[in-house]
């Protein structure tokens, strides 16, 4: 079976991919996210993909391993919200956010050390936020969440009841599209179902 290895510290995405019956080893690339630009949300979801892809599949320990990079952008007015900086940032940002809908862009890149080809493309999935009150806000950055999610949000924690609604791939909003990922697999001859783990009875 290839050895799968995810190029990413998100353990929402990790967690995804386990629940689709693969178990794939965790190396974070140490990418620096600042350092990379592009001219859209969605182009710079992609390159941020790539490079933390290509970073770890030139590792000699991942030599022979299928390699998936991601990383995700909220796209709000064609401007380009990761993690917020602080919590001042994220009460601003859900101040803005509220009664609106953005665009959460996922970059996805599958590098295939064996061959030294990669496939990547990026998943957009628009979100309908609610309108929280300011204490709901407040509260929630309180909690520390939404300083380590894209967007300042995540569909599976404490800030779901204040989205409405995603037109798209769920899976996509918390970090990673499965149909995506099995469609480039598929473009480097690899069938996701090969790379599920045997189910125990």
């Amino acid at each position: 079976m290839r050895r799968l290895v995810l190029a990413s510290r998100s353990p929402a995405r990790l967690n995804l991919l386990r629940q689709a019956g693969l178990t794939p080893e965790v190396i974070v690339s140490g990418v620096d996210e600042d350092a990379v630009s592009a001219p859209t949300p969605a182009e710079l979801a992609l390159a941020l993909a790539e490079a933390k892809a290509s970073v770890v599949a030139a590792r000699p320990d991942v030599k022979g391993a299928l390699v998936i990079g991601c990383d995700s952008v909220l796209d709000l007015d064609g401007q380009a919200l990761g993690k917020p900086a602080d919590a001042e940032e994220a009460v601003a940002r859900w101040k803005a956010m509220r009664g609106r809908a953005g665009t959460l862009q996922t970059g996805h890149c599958v590098y295939d050390t064996v061959s030294g080809r990669y496939v990547s493309a990026t998943a957009s999935t628009v979100v309908r936020f609610g309108e929280p009150s300011d204490d709901e806000v407040a509260a929630y950055v309180a909690s520390g969440e939404p300083l380590h999610v894209a967007g300042a949000f995540t569909l599976d924690g404490r800030s779901a009841p204040f989205i409405d609604g995603i037109d798209g791939d769920h899976g996509n909003v918390i970090g990673i599209s499965l149909p995506l990922v099995r469609r480039l697999l598929g473009q480097l001859g690899v069938n996701i179902t090969e790379l599920w783990t045997p189910a125990e009875h």
